[in-house]
């Protein structure tokens, strides 16, 4: 990679949607990942499996410097952390030599409106009712799923698996930071994977302007997940996955 050529000047604009994506992330376990695709393939007109490839490369470092972050913080349940790995690890293969033999566009848009559900259901809830922290009870099945739409879908992990974390009532802060941390050795994996079927994907433009912001705002996310209130988090959560979910519906099937 010839780092002179690279245009400083228009890399910024990267570089600041990646630092506020990581920032969300880090802080309610999602975004970066939805937010980084939709960009790529709605306005940068990336295909889907590369987009998704060059996603994943980048959040090996951003998912690294955070899950670390998540840990000095006190952020991560180990019991929790195993439950997730392997089936997690599992469904992110399957997703990603999915996505890079067929397009998953089909059923991407299902996916986003019921993201968008459970965003409003979360927003509700979070409004109505103080959160209950409770042990939750189906974690496998929701990792080998959240590892499979986050290969297939270019983003889906955070979204997926901390949403129905808080739905059945596990503690917010552990969720995120938990959720983060998983995610490191997900997208090990399935970059991994990827690059075994489509070779290794370039690290210029957006792809490095997003590197570089997304890795500046980790250590912020940890720290606004240990000091975030409860149901600040979950209404937080309900605002971004109902938002980001509508758009990718809307640019899914309007554009």
């Amino acid at each position: 990679m010839d780092f002179s050529a690279i245009d400083l000047a228009s890399l910024w604009p990267f570089i600041a949607v990646g630092f506020a994506a990581q920032l969300i992330d880090g802080a309610l376990g999602m975004a970066f990942g939805v937010i980084s695709n939709s960009l790529m393939v709605g306005v940068l007109g990336v295909p889907p499996a590369l987009a998704s490839q060059r996603v994943h490369v980048v959040e090996c470092f951003t998912t690294a410097t955070s899950g670390i972050s998540h840990l000095l913080h006190g952020n991560i349940d180990k019991r929790l952390f195993f439950r997730l790995l392997i089936p997690g690890l599992i469904g992110g293969v399957s997703g990603a030599y999915l996505l890079s033999s067929i397009d998953a566009g089909v059923i991407k848009p299902i996916v986003l409106a019921y993201l968008c559900g459970i965003g409003v259901y979360l927003l509700w809830r979070g409004l109505r009712y103080p959160p209950k922290a409770r042990e939750a009870k189906y974690v496998a099945p929701l990792g080998l799923l959240g590892g499979f739409l986050d290969a297939a879908g270019g983003g889906g992990w955070g979204p997926v698996v901390s949403s129905n974390l808080l739905v059945q009532g596990a503690e917010p802060r552990k969720v995120v930071g938990t959720v983060n941390s998983v995610e490191f050795f997900l997208t090990v994996t399935i970059s991994a994977t990827f690059i075994w079927h489509l070779g290794i994907a370039d690290l210029a433009g957006a792809t490095l302007g997003f590197l570089i912001g997304g890795v500046a705002a980790a250590p912020f996310g940890a720290f606004a997940a240990k000091h975030f209130p409860a149901k600040l988090m979950l209404v937080l959560v309900g605002i971004v996955l109902s938002a980001t979910s509508a758009y990718g519906v809307y640019a899914a099937v309007f554009r």
